[in-house]
């Protein structure tokens, strides 16, 4: 979401974004070919128009332990134009059975720092195939999105309710990093928070959970379907909560909670944390022959793209990379001003 922070370090996901070296070498992957570069040479301005290599590695737990250290996928290396870089970082992957197969893509378009994350692990845990999707929008800074990146799936797959009771699980886990979030925050002046948008496969079983302005959006028979509701204060129910809490929601060029935070809940934010909670909201949904495709995304998505058309353009793909790439490129060229990451998961039902 758009907001006014200082210029930080540029991460993405399970890469950092380094400056390109002189010496002219290759980025590992990240780089997609778009031709943007007249593009972005137009609507940036010099000062902002910074390249960078991008290292991207897909971190998955493995496994019938816990030890979400594990790595068993890495997406392998591509090479890219050093011309070519701006500042974002696609893959891809298909698990093993190829009934699944997802694509990421995020860029930092027009705003002076990333803070976007996301996270995409696979694990087996007593026999059981999970796999989890999650997109983290920052705002005031990036500490709170990265945070989740390190930490809430990992947290997710040690509660020992996770296979029994998934709901109550990811409930649990969303409000217990967000107090270690505040935790590891007590000493410093940052106030930063953010969004968490994670969509969890256990078997066929999907669960969606929702914290914030991120959305996460399936295809049902071609239909698009909201999994999420996006978290803003003038929601009847959350400016209802808010108030019962001893809040306000005042209009500032857009609603917001004390006139402040353009969202009703997300992880961090200290200051607003009485009316501000990082409680998810959670859909299930049951993976059947009709559900084709997932698609998650930062605000810097939906402000300019309709979930209709999200879902339509991914369609238009066969591969999940392309699709999350068409999905930036089409938010960057309808005039986003924010940040943009997408991850798109495909199912393939074979007979």
């Amino acid at each position: 979401m758009v907001c006014i922070a200082s210029l930080r370090s540029f991460i993405v996901r399970t890469g950092q974004l380094r400056r390109s070296s002189s010496s002219g070498r290759k980025s590992q992957i990240g780089c997609f070919r778009w031709d943007l570069d007249a593009k972005l040479r137009v609507n940036l301005p010099q000062k902002n128009y910074l390249r960078f290599s991008t290292i991207g590695t897909l971190m998955a737990a493995s496994g019938t332990t816990l030890d979400t250290g594990a790595v068993s996928n890495t997406f392998p290396e591509k090479d890219c134009d050093e011309e070519s870089e701006v500042g974002y970082a696609s893959g891809g992957w298909k698990s093993e059975d190829a009934r699944l197969s997802c694509g990421y893509s995020s860029f930092r378009g027009k705003r002076a720092s990333m803070e976007d994350f996301f996270d995409i692990r696979n694990s087996t845990i007593d026999g059981q195939t999970v796999n989890l999707f999650g997109i983290f929008d920052g705002h005031g800074g990036s500490r709170a999105a990265e945070f989740l990146k390190e930490h809430l799936f990992e947290n997710l797959l040690k509660h020992p309710e996770f296979l029994t009771d998934t709901k109550k699980a990811i409930c649990e886990t969303y409000k217990k990093t967000d107090t270690d979030f505040l935790d590891s925050e007590s000493n410093t002046f940052r106030d930063d928070g953010s969004t968490a948008s994670t969509a969890v496969l256990v078997g066929k079983r999907l669960y969606v959970a929702n914290v914030g302005d991120s959305r996460t959006v399936i295809s049902k028979a071609g239909k698009a379907i909201p999994l999420s509701d996006d978290h803003k204060p003038n929601r009847s129910d959350e400016r209802k909560r808010i108030e019962d809490a001893g809040g306000v929601v005042m209009w500032a060029g857009t609603w917001r909670v004390g006139g402040v935070l353009a969202m009703s809940r997300a992880f961090g934010n200290r200051l607003l944390k009485q009316y501000v909670v990082a409680e998810p909201e959670i859909q299930e949904e049951e993976v059947g022959e009709d559900l084709d495709l997932l698609v998650l995304a930062s605000d810097g998505l939906w402000d300019v793209v309709p979930n209709d058309d999200a879902i339509s353009l991914a369609r238009t793909e066969e591969e999940s990379e392309a699709a999350a790439r068409k999905l930036t490129e089409t938010a960057f060229s309808r005039g986003s001003a924010d940040n943009i990451t997408c991850i798109v998961v495909r199912f393939h039902h074979y007979g």
